[in-house]
């Protein structure tokens, strides 16, 4: 398997293009999250937390939709020709797209991370 640079980023941080509308980064594949997983910001006391703190890490992988969505993007890499950049976008940039590129999910979920 090659190695594949997973980038999370924040939708309502991206620059515009002529259009008004956000350009997310240059990837192979990117995932918008804000419709497929409820914002985590809405829980209980994680919203000064950022996708690195296990306990957003919790919420996010406990939201309907995130496993199958792991899933989804395992088996992708998985492909002959899979990617070799994965972009995975939220609202601000600070729960869902983070967490779903740490390296406690990129592991136990089978999504690789850059060595």
């Amino acid at each position: 398997m090659h190695p594949i640079r997973l980038t999370s980023f924040g939708y309502l941080h991206l620059p515009t293009g002529p259009d008004g509308s956000p350009v997310p980064p240059a990837a192979d594949r990117i995932e918008d999250v804000r419709a497929r997983l409820r914002d985590p910001a809405a829980a209980r006391d994680i919203l000064d937390l950022d996708g690195l703190n296990p306990r957003v890490q919790d919420v996010v992988l406990n939201t309907p939709g995130a496993r199958e969505l792991l899933a989804n993007l395992a088996d992708y890499t998985d492909l002959p020709a899979g990617p070799s950049h994965i972009a995975i976008g939220c609202a601000g940039g600070r729960h869902r797209g983070v967490d779903r590129t740490t390296a406690r999910h990129a592991g136990d979920e089978r999504i690789p991370r850059m060595a």
